[in-house]
């Protein structure tokens, strides 16, 4: 076997193996505490598709200025969230604070792959 057919063969491989992987791809969606009835409903559509397509959600709701008082606002709004989504996805990290951020981050699950 000459050296390019080496080479040949190991590139197909490799390209073989590259297309096998499947990469784990974070979708983020972002809310407020006081966003809208409709808004929402937008952002929960997002979810549901991209928890179908097989893509791992980071559902985020920021806080401006005096709105971190408040932070029950954007638990109660996680928690409903976390109600009409946990047909097709599981909680991988619940609501967690990080500086003015409430976040959490959500999975497919096995049965919708």
């Amino acid at each position: 076997m000459d050296y390019s057919q080496y080479l040949y063969t190991q590139r197909k491989k490799e390209k073989l193996v590259k297309k096998n992987t499947k990469i784990n791809v974070i979708k983020e969606l972002k809310m407020s505490p006081k966003i809208s009835e409709n808004d929402y409903q937008v952002r929960y559509r997002a979810a549901v598709k991209f928890i179908t397509k097989g893509y791992k959600v980071k559902v985020s709701i920021f806080f401006r200025g005096r709105e971190i008082t408040h932070k029950e606002l954007g638990i109660n709004l996680l928690n409903r969230f976390i109600e009409e989504i946990k047909e097709i996805a599981n909680i991988d990290n619940g609501p967690t604070f990080s500086g003015s951020f409430l976040s959490m981050l959500l999975s497919p699950n096995k049965k919708i792959q």
